[in-house]
């Protein structure tokens, strides 16, 4: 084994017990860079000036995992109410293919009590009644589309633009464009709740940074004090004795590099532990609520049980994007295993009682919370889904996949307040007005951030690919 090698596995080996494991894969190809001079490495995380001005500078990303219905949340439809119990009519009907297997049931009414709310007039069901408070800060996207009928599929084609798994998520492109607004904290940060599958292992593909740098993937933040694995320093390790080590690593790194300018591996690798070592005290600290006052844990709910864990998500979200995170991603899962998330494709009733209830007091507590700081003009909301839901049943009392046309709406960011743009047609089966793909939501998103879709790229396999791949965009119409 040659001097080289050895000395790099030494360092290597050496150095996993800093608690540095916990962001190794922070750096493109794992934290191998390939070899420039070492003159020239730039750290991929410092801050860039975006394209154009920027309304945003962070974004929470709602993803209301399962896909909730929004005919019975936001979307009133007068006319299927009075259709409820028919079969769907053979105009609607017409190239239909059902999302799963459950077959087309009769058209099934909302049971949900609606009202309008605020000057905008925005209808609201019984489901969201602290949501509604909010109607006048909301622009609604009625006309949402996309494209699969599966959860996976769709999902992956909502954060990443792609069909199948390897493209960047969008959280991971924003970094790629702006990098970090927080030099201590990850700029790309996953907050998730609930045992079910759409809280946890379908979900893990959408954070993912692609064929972008490793060091441009969401870092998943679990609940509790410690919200990343391995960045705690070990007992028997003082702080003075784990920065020495760092000290001797950087001396010995640097010898190293006076005999091959070359070579910046353990550059890069070193950062990475120096960037750990900051996290060891700024993301406990990020998530920290024991200095929230009460009546501010109250507004997210922490105080009911129903709530609580969801609330916590959302507070953390808005004290990370207080410390200059770029994106927090949001995701809502079942609170436990009785649920499959918002999938109801049977007793909805129950399904989207329980869903709501849990996200509807903790996301108006967030709107609030944002408004009173000043920070909802620079922190952009998003509430969305991979697809809605069917305006016909499924099993007698659910419903079937619908990615033809469902609502989303965002909030704050530079976005209009209190508008609805689009429109699904009379029973809410297809977007038939306004129409906003998932290419169009994150070119906007984009664009609010100061980004133009069309020129953040990433040279790979000698094209240049682009977040929203060849489409997408920029929803004027909501842009303020």
């Amino acid at each position: 084994m040659s001097n080289k090698n050895s000395r790099r596995n030494f360092l290597v080996n050496a150095s996993y017990g800093l608690g540095g494991l916990a962001v190794t894969g922070m750096l493109p190809g794992g934290g191998l860079i390939s070899a420039v001079s070492a003159a020239d490495f730039v750290d991929p995380l410092a801050p860039k000036k975006p394209h154009h001005a920027a309304k945003a500078t962070s974004v929470i990303w709602l993803h209301m995992s399962g896909a909730p219905s929004t005919l019975d949340l936001f979307d009133y439809k007068p006319e299927l109410v009075r259709l409820h119990g028919q079969p769907l009519p053979d105009s609607f009907a017409k190239n239909l293919k059902t999302a799963t297997d459950g077959g087309v049931g009769a058209l099934y009414a909302t049971k949900r009590t609606w009202k309008q709310h605020g000057e905008s007039g925005a209808w609201f069901s019984d489901l969201v009644p602290n949501l509604s408070k909010y109607a006048d800060d909301i622009a609604f996207l009625k006309g949402s589309k996309t494209e699969g009928s599966t959860h996976v599929i769709a999902s992956l084609k909502l954060h990443t633009s792609g069909l199948v798994p390897g493209r960047p998520a969008l959280g991971s492109w924003i970094q790629y464009g702006l990098g970090a607004g927080n030099p201590d904290l990850p700029a790309f940060v996953v907050l998730q709740n609930g045992t079910s599958s759409g809280g946890g292992g379908r979900n893990q593909v959408i954070w993912s940074s692609g064929f972008l740098p490793a060091v441009y993937q969401g870092t998943g933040f679990r609940q509790g004090d410690s919200p990343i694995l391995h960045l705690d320093r070990p007992a028997a390790v003082s702080d003075a004795g784990q920065r020495q080590t760092l000290d001797l690593l950087a001396d010995l790194n640097r010898h190293h590099a006076s005999n091959y300018p070359a070579d910046t591996e353990l550059e890069a690798r070193l950062r990475s532990y120096d960037l750990a070592y900051r996290m060891q005290k700024s993301a406990p600290e990020a998530v920290d609520l024991s200095k929230e006052t009460d009546a501010t844990k109250a507004l997210y709910g922490l105080d009911d049980e129903s709530t609580a864990v969801y609330g916590t998500n959302l507070l953390r979200a808005r004290r990370l994007v207080e410390r200059g995170v770029r994106f927090v991603h949001v995701i809502s899962g079942s609170p436990d295993d009785s649920l499959p998330d918002w999938d109801a494709h049977r007793e909805i009733e129950r399904n989207h009682g329980v869903m709501a209830k849990l996200v509807d007091k903790p996301i108006a507590g967030l709107l609030a919370d944002l408004k009173s700081r000043g920070l909802l003009e620079s922190t952009l909301i998003v509430w969305t889904s991979e697809f809605g839901r069917t305006p016909y049943g499924q099993t007698g009392d659910g419903r079937d996949h619908n990615p033809w046309g469902f609502t989303s709406w965002i909030a704050g960011g530079g976005v209009k307040a209190g508008i609805t743009h689009g429109a699904t047609d009379e029973i809410g089966l297809r977007a038939a007005e306004g129409i906003v793909d998932t290419y169009d939501l994150q070119a906007t998103i984009l664009h609010l951030l100061g980004l133009d879709h069309r020129q953040l790229t990433f040279e790979y396999q000698g094209r240049q690919e682009r977040a929203t791949t060849v489409f997408g965009d920029v929803v004027k119409e909501v842009v303020g």
